[in-house]
């Protein structure tokens, strides 16, 4: 009777599970697009939280920082859980927090309530991983691999859509308006994961480490904070480096913890596969570059003319700089799994760090015109994008699919740690390049910083290289 279309119900059946099927694709992008993009809602608005809510603008800052520590202290845990069989009820109930957080930023609430929202939302950063796991159990061998590369490139390329958006709706409607963007976003996110994201595959189970869990939040939460609070380095310090100091250790115990438990957050046996440690390796030094300049382009362009160099933009205006590095990114997201069948993904690793590098130095060479400015961003997209979507195939090679997301988990915190020091790294070239009582930078600072940034991808370049050539030697009888 099951195979007979009796009143058409079986039929309509197989129609629904093939919608289903249909949208899978769409609803996992959507969904990376969406809490890339809200995570960095914070960024073109700062200035207008520190107006809005009478806080300076370092208190102000904080409403993108805490959105990137709450991800990265998220992300492992949400990973772990991904991996077992209650994948689709952790991500409904992210998306649902996500949700509730983006709630409270809309509210006519204090500032301690932004920064609660701000916080929740950040969690949702942990989806891009849970995101490929869904990708990699649920859909064809030869299609996953390069869905798996989009979730990677739009969970960059996000922050290049969210900037200008949020900066023009807080220009029309103010701050609560730009926000009221993420809860509307939000919101069709968990309608679309609800409608189509499918249970995880049988037979497999999910442990999360708690002690260790707490370990490496301690550890990322000093890290990200200290590259956060560029002050501290400058005015203490003493504290600075005690705390750095504080976080090593606490790597190292969380280190020992993961390799004694029977079910560790993080397989560190796993991570410590060449192949795994060298793509870590490469995104942590890659993502250094690539954020530098990602932080640095936009202050540069709404720099007055004035200060001697600068295009004194509006934040949307500049906000629309992003524009060529979404643009891009997504171009050669698109063709990278193409170019995988013909090159190896570490040596598509090197040759995204090139460009990655190509964009630094254009940067650095001309922007004097705007149209400069543009054509540095594009090339820096069209690196980054290729880097992103060459990135999960060097490390889903040597993994088992049920721990995708796992996997897939840490890198993206390693990620998060690369962009947050590059962010960090950047701000204090700056500082170190404006004089005493001067409001902005030497025009100097931002050649300095981008030839810092040129420098990891040069590091970058020579890891993937390494992994390219050890991929070599493996296949080789």
């Amino acid at each position: 009777m099951t195979g007979q279309p009796v009143g058409g119900a079986p039929v309509n059946a197989f129609a629904g599970e093939h919608s289903e099927a249909r949208l899978l694709v769409p609803t996992l992008m959507f969904i990376g697009l969406v809490v890339a993009a809200v995570g960095s809602l914070g960024a073109p608005l700062i200035t207008s939280v520190a107006t809005s809510f009478h806080v300076s603008l370092g208190s102000a800052q904080w409403t993108l920082t805490v959105t990137l520590l709450s991800g990265a202290v998220a992300t492992p845990v949400l990973g772990r859980l991904g991996a077992g069989p209650y994948r689709r009820a952790t991500i409904l109930a992210t998306l649902a927090v996500v949700v509730a957080g983006s709630a409270l930023t809309v509210l006519p609430l204090p500032f301690a309530w932004l920064l609660a929202g701000r916080a929740a939302q950040g969690i949702g950063l942990g989806l891009t991983a849970l995101m490929m796991g869904v990708a990699r159990d649920h859909l064809p061998e030869e299609r996953s691999g390069a869905v798996i590369a989009q979730i990677s490139v739009v969970s960059i390329i996000g922050a290049g859509v969210g900037y200008p958006l949020a900066a023009l709706l807080a220009e029309l409607g103010g701050v609560r308006a730009a926000y009221g963007l993420g809860l509307v976003v939000t919101a069709a996110a968990l309608l679309a994961a609800w409608r189509c994201v499918p249970e995880a595959p049988e037979g497999r189970s999910a442990h999360v480490d708690v002690a260790g869990a707490v370990v490496l939040a301690a550890a990322l939460l000093l890290v990200l904070f200290l590259a956060g609070e560029r002050s501290l380095w400058s005015r203490h310090l003493a504290v600075a480096a005690g705390l750095a100091v504080v976080a090593a250790v606490l790597l190292c115990v969380w280190t020992a913890v993961e390799l004694r438990s029977t079910t560790p957050l993080v397989d560190v046996r796993a991570v410590r596969h060449p192949a795994v440690a060298g793509a870590n390796l490469a995104m942590f030094v890659g993502g250094i570059g690539m954020y530098l300049l990602l932080t640095l382009i936009t202050r540069y362009a709404q720099t007055p003319h004035d200060a001697g160099y600068g295009f004194g933009l509006t934040t949307f205006v500049a906000g629309l700089v992003l524009i060529p590095f979404s643009v891009l990114g997504f171009v050669a997201g698109k063709l990278t799994p193409r170019l995988r069948t013909w090159i190896a993904d570490p040596v598509l690793l090197a040759g995204s760090a090139v460009v990655v590098g190509g964009g630094l130095a254009l940067f650095a060479a001309a922007r004097s015109d705007l149209a400069e400015l543009f054509v540095a961003m594009g090339v820096l997209g069209f690196g980054v994008g290729g880097f992103s979507a060459a990135m999960p195939g060097v490390i889903l090679a040597v993994t088992p699919k049920s721990e995708t997301s796992s996997a897939m988990s840490f890198n993206y915190v390693v990620r998060s740690v690369g962009h947050s020091l590059g962010s960090a790294i950047g701000g204090l070239i700056l500082a170190g390049g404006t004089g005493p009582g001067d409001l902005f930078p030497d025009n100097s600072a931002y050649t300095t910083a981008a030839l810092a940034g040129i420098g990891a991808m040069a590091v970058t370049t020579l890891t993937s290289l390494a992994l390219a050539r050890r991929r070599s030697s493996d296949i080789t009888p």
